[in-house]
């Protein structure tokens, strides 16, 4: 689904990742590692095309991102949902229409999806909040619409960039539980985290195979995780 070989990411006069090599393959969960500012975030965003190799080649579903044009890429980008570190949102707005957002902006009648967004809210435990304003969230719920949000347009894949470092480690598991269910709906997950406890827990449940970054370049991580 997501492939990468031997990609370089490079900025300014310095190379962040180099011949970095990754196989997502359909309904798979992956764990990302490593030391703050190794490249997890860049990784991410090369995945989701925020960001384009310096160097060799990345394929989603099967077509180079060099060879998309901005139409191309806008689909390919529905059909994965990303969890933001930073959990961005509209303050002004109510949690239900900012967790729509992604409905409108495809062009779809957010109106005829209303049954679908409640059982969503209702499925990350947020039911109750949907006329909730942002700023009224709690770290854990913020989270937890924000993943609402990454899966609102049943993408197939979907990118967690270090989805519980603001949260309590209970809130932590009960967002674990719910990236499992997804991966046990056929979604791939891809989890950017330093939390070697939550890839522990994770691994009790799922077959998680764990990369590290370090030094630039990406390596399989030891079985003592």
């Amino acid at each position: 689904m997501i492939e990468l070989n031997e990609v370089a990411y490079s900025y300014g006069n310095g190379t962040l990742l180099e011949n970095v090599s990754l196989h997502l393959a359909p309904g798979s969960f992956h764990f990302l590692t490593g030391p703050s500012g190794a490249g997890k975030s860049t990784l991410l965003k090369l995945c989701y095309m925020e960001l384009l190799p310096s160097s060799g080649t990345l394929s989603i579903f099967g077509r180079d991102v060099r060879g998309l044009d901005r139409n191309a890429v806008a689909h390919t980008r529905r059909r994965i949902g990303v969890v933001h570190q930073d959990c961005q949102f509209l303050d002004h707005l109510p949690l239900d229409e900012n967790l729509s957002l992604p409905l409108s902006v495809a062009g779809r009648d957010v109106s005829a999806e209303a049954q679908n967004l409640a059982e969503l809210m209702g499925w990350v435990g947020l039911a109750a909040r949907a006329g909730a304003l942002p700023p009224e969230l709690s770290g854990g719920e913020r989270q937890r619409a924000a993943l609402a949000r990454a899966v609102i347009m049943d993408p197939e894949i979907v990118l967690a960039d270090e989805p519980t470092g603001n949260i309590d480690w209970d809130m932590s598991l009960r967002l674990l539980q719910l990236l499992v269910e997804l991966n046990k709906m056929g979604k791939t997950i891809l989890v950017a985290t330093h939390d070697l406890n939550l890839i522990r827990a994770a691994k009790a449940q799922v077959s998680a195979r764990v990369l590290r970054i370090k030094g630039g370049t990406l390596t399989l991580a030891g079985a003592d995780l």
